[in-house]
């Protein structure tokens, strides 16, 4: 139904110099996507009020309204083009006027969880780069085709919005920041169980895909819902944190598709928070999380954790156990070589893990889960509370190579999910034991007794020591050459 509305936008934007990425695209479509549902929410609510003989106190002005300056409506319902900016009168006016006016949103938000604190927050976060007042025109006149009235718009609209965002994670290296692949994301949800009633948090939120899917599959499996626990959901259940701007922005306007209309997902640096700060009204029933890996933390950031390392994943798995609450689950993604790196901060971080956490189950997964990512990663699963007795691993193997033409799917992931729920031993799955593993190191390596591929993690001296010994080889192949010349 809007699939075309929303090439012919991306068309629009690639005529935009200051547009030439689908990080750009999908930022300028957020914004304008944005105020879009605005209106519409604002309508619902204004007929609701109406209906009850009472008069609606808009959020917006009305100069500020999409229906005065975007989409100005004629007796007829079309667009009256004499009352519609465009050229350099839109320009400026969204650059000049409009812009302002809802960056002053944040100073006259109540609450951050209020939705006049995101409009602040988002319009003090992004700008218009869209320089041509004609091209924002014929963007504006796409954008207004779009509806977010019913859940099956809504339903639509959320679709496409995922589809921008995975484009998003396959457009370069760093697009695993804003995308985890949705199967993996379904499968760590299926296998954490979250409730209603459980707050459910990911302080590394990116575009939002594992609260959104926690939010599906609470409503999935609770399809007889009250009115009560539809507030529960939309209120108080999904909680997230998120530094960088433009995923900010995404996971705002993706969590609003989903039909959560204030998520409560804040603009902060989760690790620049002490640990030693938080408290029991700070922690959550559930982490779901894949935080960034690869990135280096500045020493002072470092300083708010006992286990000090640059490490921003290492430091994020520190962060997670200590906001879960006693008894609260997480499923977090990391790279595979934290279960056998042998540097002291990885050391402690897994006997962190193992005592003060039941790590029940690893799940391995193949290259190619994260496209363009290059490393591989596992997926921890753990409960907070009571000390590791024993580990189940599971390693996949789709019995393919994963890759952008070729993603992991559910249908991928659809074994792991069944024999997880009574840790059974296969070909692909075992269990280990913690007494066996070493009190030293508290190696976890994967290494599958059922014949199944190995995963040696050689240190940097073994590979070094491996080529100089290659080198020696050839040395002495080409001294014999030259003896018999």
């Amino acid at each position: 139904m809007f699939e075309q509305a929303f090439k012919n936008i991306d068309d629009v934007l690639r005529k935009e110099a200051g547009c030439t990425t689908e990080l750009d695209y999908t930022e300028q479509s957020s914004w304008l996507l944005f105020l879009k549902y605005l209106d519409g929410l604002e309508q619902d609510r204004a007929d609701e009020v109406a209906m009850e003989r009472k008069k609606y106190n808009y959020i917006l002005d009305k100069p500020y309204r999409w229906e005065s300056w975007a989409a100005p409506k004629g007796k007829d319902g079309k667009l009256d083009h004499n009352a519609a900016l465009t050229g350099d009168d839109l320009r400026d006016f969204v650059n000049g006027k409009l812009f302002p006016y809802l960056q002053g949103f944040k100073q006259k938000a109540s609450t951050s969880n209020t939705i006049e604190y995101k409009i602040g927050e988002i319009f003090g976060e992004i700008k218009n780069k869209i320089s041509s007042g004609y091209n924002l025109r014929e963007i504006i006149d796409h954008i207004d085709e779009l509806l977010f009235r019913s859940q099956t718009e809504k339903h639509e609209l959320s679709h496409l919005y995922e589809a921008k965002i995975k484009n998003m994670g396959n457009a370069g290296r760093n697009g695993g920041e804003y995308y985890t692949p949705r199967p993996l994301i379904r499968a760590i949800v299926q296998v954490v169980q979250p409730h209603i009633g459980e707050r459910i948090y990911d302080g590394a939120v990116g575009s939002a895909g594992f609260l959104c899917e926690a939010y599906e599959y609470l409503k999935r499996n609770n399809p007889k819902r009250t009115t009560t626990q539809d507030r529960i959901l939309q209120e108080r259940t999904f909680y997230g944190k998120e530094k960088k701007s433009l995923a900010y922005v995404i996971a705002i306007m993706n969590m609003i598709l989903h039909g959560i209309e204030a998520p409560n997902i804040l603009h902060a640096n989760t690790l620049s928070e002490n640990l030693a700060d938080v408290q029991e009204k700070d922690r959550y029933d559930v982490v779901l999380a894949n935080p960034p890996f690869g990135g280096k933390e500045r020493n002072e950031v470092q300083q708010n954790f006992p286990i000090r390392t640059g490490e921003t994943a290492y430091l994020f798995l520190q962060h997670f156990i200590k906001m879960l609450k006693a008894g609260g689950h997480g499923g977090v993604v990391i790279k595979n070589t934290f279960l056998s790196n042998t540097d002291n901060a990885s050391v402690s971080l897994r006997k962190l893990l193992l005592e003060s956490c039941n790590l029940h189950t690893v799940l391995d997964c193949p290259g190619g889960t994260f496209p363009g990512a290059g490393v591989k990663t596992v997926v921890l699963f753990f409960e907070k509370g009571a000390p590791t007795r024993k580990v189940w691993f599971y390693q996949l193997d789709p019995g393919r190579n994963l890759g952008k033409t070729n993603p992991l799917n559910d249908a991928d992931l659809a074994e792991f999910i069944e024999l997880q729920k009574t840790k059974a031993d296969s070909p692909k799955s075992w269990s280990v034991d913690v007494a066996a593993i070493d009190p030293k190191t508290f190696d976890l390596s994967v290494k599958n007794p059922n014949g199944g591929e190995e995963i040696a993690h050689r240190s940097p001296q073994e590979i070094m020591d491996e080529i100089a010994a290659l080198d020696a080889e050839s040395a002495e192949v080409l001294g014999n050459i030259k003896a018999l010349l």
